[in-house]
């Protein structure tokens, strides 16, 4: 959900914490302040509007830290050095002070919000101020005595600032507040321990040296900040140019996967739309033998600007993936919503005039592309990608100058491309027959069970190849493992187990080997996940693990568990059953499981009316 959106009951909520805060915050400085900067005398009056002057120096001058133009200000440090100097009144005192000038100098904040950090600033000063008196801490200088007061009134400080913050994003913003508090301490930490350190030696100055103490502190503050300023500047730059193209100042490969795990972890999170398409130049190696180089370069460039342009209205990431080819990743677009923006792209760069647009066959300028859309059972981005490429390449071998979304080839296409795949991948199993007979068997067996799994759970045909495919390889890696433990009849050692285990991920390399098969990695790589999270060889957990996945780990399990096999007792059908509703939720998952079990008492049943 954006952040626009919070829930009218959350917003409610929210409303109310932040009254809640500024009565708080307001009464504590009423009660521990109580007015008694009245009766100040003129040296003390000094001391506090110094002390807010630097206070209000140090929040204009916030230091810029990378990365994302996070901040820091150190005026915590005066508060807190004033709180272990002066007393908890002086501190609230010169915070008074330093809220109005903020006031008056940032006058684009709306006024409740200076309220509320005022509040909240009391209540972290306040509570400070109690926990540092209670803990035998007196005001003065620094005593190496008093280090755990110190010590517990910072971190009161801080840990109360993290809490009412993170606090306030759960309600306005509907964040978990778990996340919320992992994610601040984890940016924030470092700050805090510097902003700790920095009290503890502006205390010690203003009790020795006083004003010309403050005033040192504050310079080396200002100019640590300018050079801070300075250095970010630099870090922006340097970041900038690390995640450009410097051909066509589009984002490069690198940066475009960062950004897609990162928004697929968005669309896991929020249920949203995502597609991604990969774009690749029709007959760039022509344009670029008869033109040279240089307008090859000048043709890439040319369509960096054309989808900058068209996609710089839209929430779209356009980045230069390598070569000829683009990708364009599409937060909050279903693949057919993605089909149309592409094809008005593809429309748009027909009627493109550009130099030596007439020797292409098409007599234009053209590119072919591929769209993938994200679904709750892509456990990568190295998968989305994937099929964005295969899309692509169906498109490329459809004449070009097309768009295509992954899975809508014709039934007949696919029927054909089916079969070649099987016999293909059969073919590749025969090398079993040479070192494992069993798996080999055992491989086809899960492949018929699979088929059969498909149309019940009526999977569309692309999603159906993908799955009855990657039972069919999904043992492949064993080809890895030394014969003499393949058919070892004695129990493995756990060394030797250690070594079956490394076949998912040996049968994975295998079939990203071949553009073919990629698709297929998921279910070699994943068949051995528990649904409890305490599988092989990611210990992913639930619906972290690929539903066909799960229902491959089901598949395998019951056909090793009624077949013969070196390390474990043969069950009959009967004795399998019990034993995958026994381990259904934990080794399995339930409704998968049910739904199995079903097939194979109807199985069973239709087996024995056979016989009769």
């Amino acid at each position: 959900m954006d952040k626009g959106q919070a829930p009218v009951s959350k917003l409610n909520l929210s409303y109310l914490y932040r009254l809640l805060l500024c009565i708080t915050g307001v009464s504590l400085f009423a009660v521990y302040n109580q007015g008694v900067f009245v009766a100040y005398s003129f040296p003390a009056w000094i001391w506090a509007l110094a002390l807010s002057g630097a206070a209000v120096s140090l929040i204009v001058f916030t230091f810029q830290l990378p990365p994302q133009g996070n901040g820091l200000s150190l005026d915590s440090s005066v508060y807190l050095a004033c709180l272990f100097v002066f007393g908890a009144s002086f501190s609230l005192t010169v915070l008074l002070i330093s809220a109005i000038a903020i006031f008056f100098i940032d006058r684009g904040l709306a006024w409740w919000r200076h309220v509320n950090n005022f509040a909240v600033y009391s209540i972290m000063i306040t509570s400070a101020a109690y926990i540092y008196r209670a803990l035998g801490g007196e005001q003065g200088p620094l005593l190496e005595g008093h280090l755990p007061a110190y010590a517990a009134a910072m971190a009161m400080y801080f840990a109360l600032n993290t809490l009412l913050i993170a606090f306030y994003y759960y309600l306005t913003f509907n964040e978990n507040l778990y996340d919320t508090l992992k994610g601040m301490l984890k940016d924030t930490v470092l700050a805090y321990l510097c902003t700790l350190v920095l009290a503890l030696v502006l205390t010690i100055l203003l009790y020795h040296n006083q004003l010309f103490g403050l005033g040192l502190f504050l310079c080396i503050s200002i100019m640590m900040s300018y050079s801070f300023k300075r250095m970010f500047a630099m870090y922006r730059d340097i970041e900038e140019r690390a995640n450009r193209d410097p051909r066509t100042g589009l984002f490069n490969h690198s940066y475009f996967e960062l950004a897609l795990e990162e928004e697929i972890r968005k669309a896991c999170n929020s249920g949203a739309s995502l597609s991604l398409a990969m774009i690749d130049i029709d007959d760039f190696k022509k344009y670029n033998d008869h033109f040279g180089h240089l307008k090859g370069d000048g043709l890439i460039v040319f369509l960096a600007d054309l989808l900058t342009r068209e996609c710089g209205g839209e929430d779209m990431l356009v980045s230069r993936y390598g070569g000829e080819e683009f990708t364009l990743l599409m937060p909050g677009l279903d693949t057919a919503e993605a089909y149309s923006f592409l094809e008005r792209l593809r429309r748009t760069l027909n009627n493109s005039p550009f130099e030596g647009a007439e020797i292409f066959p098409q007599g234009c300028l053209s590119f072919s592309a591929g769209i993938a859309g994200f679904r709750l059972d892509i456990h990568d981005k190295s998968q989305l990608v994937e099929e964005a490429d295969q899309a692509l390449y169906y498109a490329k071998k459809q004449g070009k100058n097309m768009v295509h979304i992954y899975g809508r080839q014709s039934t007949l296409e696919r029927e054909i491309d089916f079969s070649q795949d099987v016999r293909d991948i059969e073919q590749q199993l025969r090398l079993f027959m040479y070192k494992d007979l069993e798996t080999f068997k055992h491989s086809k067996r899960v492949f018929r069970y699979a088929m059969d799994m498909s149309e019940l759970l009526e999977l569309d045909n692309s999603t159906k190849r993908q799955f009855t495919l990657g039972a069919l390889i999904h043992d492949i890696g064993k080809l890895e493992i030394p014969w003499g433990i393949l058919n070892k009849k004695e129990k493995l050692s756990a060394e030797e187990w250690e070594m079956v285990k490394w076949h998912v991920t040996w049968g994975k390399e295998m079939a990203s080997t071949n553009v073919k098969y990629k698709e297929l990695a998921p279910y070699i790589e994943l068949h051995h996940e528990r649904y409890d999270g305490k599988g092989y060889p990611h210990g992913f957990k639930g619906e972290q693990i690929p539903r066909l996945c799960r229902m491959l780990t089901v598949i395998d399990s019951f056909d090793a568990m009624t077949t013969e096999r070196p390390y474990q007792p043969t069950k009959s059908v009967e004795e399998a059953i019990v034993e995958l509703r026994a381990c259904a939720g934990t080794q399995f998952d339930p409704e998968l499981t049910e739904l199995f079990i079903r097939y194979i008492e109807s199985r069973q049943l239709r087996l024995a009316e056979a016989a009769i």
